[in-house]
């Protein structure tokens, strides 16, 4: 029988590449009041309490719908296309396509009842911010990449938004 007062490093190393080997998930081991765990899985975030409505509106906010690919090689579901349009699509916009650089949710005013930081027509500089799109309850303020004249604006307040998904045009 083995004590747990004696385990080397060497007995740990054995019985973490037995849990690799054998695809387990967790080894315990007790003697009396002592006991050592080895376990294969990451732990998990602590519980995040909830606050208020805008937290559970949050946890009940729909989830992104899976990117549907053909099984060819090389193309992808039309229905997937349609939903979000592709960058060719938007050519017929002649003007530089401003894209989410992250997941999360588009928002057009530092805050509700603000107003917009742009508007079709307003005129931007580089470096202006434009949005924010918040994730993980991060707001992100995000600065424009081009000097011009936004010319549309395609994302909707509050809309979720992918990454790479276009925003607006500036022309």
């Amino acid at each position: 029988m083995l004590d747990l007062e004696d385990l080397t490093l060497d007995d740990i190393s054995a019985l973490a590449d037995i849990i690799n080997e054998k695809h387990l998930g967790r080894i315990e081991l007790k003697n009396g009041e002592r006991s050592v765990v080895l376990d294969s899985h990451p732990p998990m975030p602590p519980h995040m309490p909830i606050h208020g409505a805008e937290d559970m509106q949050m946890m009940h906010m729909p989830p992104f719908p899976p990117k549907q690919f053909d099984p060819m090689p090389g193309t992808f579901n039309s229905a997937a296309a349609d939903a979000h349009p592709s960058v060719e699509t938007q050519t017929a916009h002649n003007g530089n396509v401003v894209k989410s650089p992250i997941v999360g949710t588009y928002y057009a005013a530092p805050a509700p009842g603000k107003p917009p930081f742009v508007t079709v027509g307003s005129k931007v500089r580089k470096g202006d911010t434009i949005m924010i799109i918040e994730s993980m309850k991060l707001m992100n303020e995000i600065q424009s990449e081009f000097d011009g004249t936004v010319s549309e604006i395609i994302a909707k307040d509050g809309q979720a938004v992918d990454y790479d998904q276009p925003i607006m045009i500036i022309k």
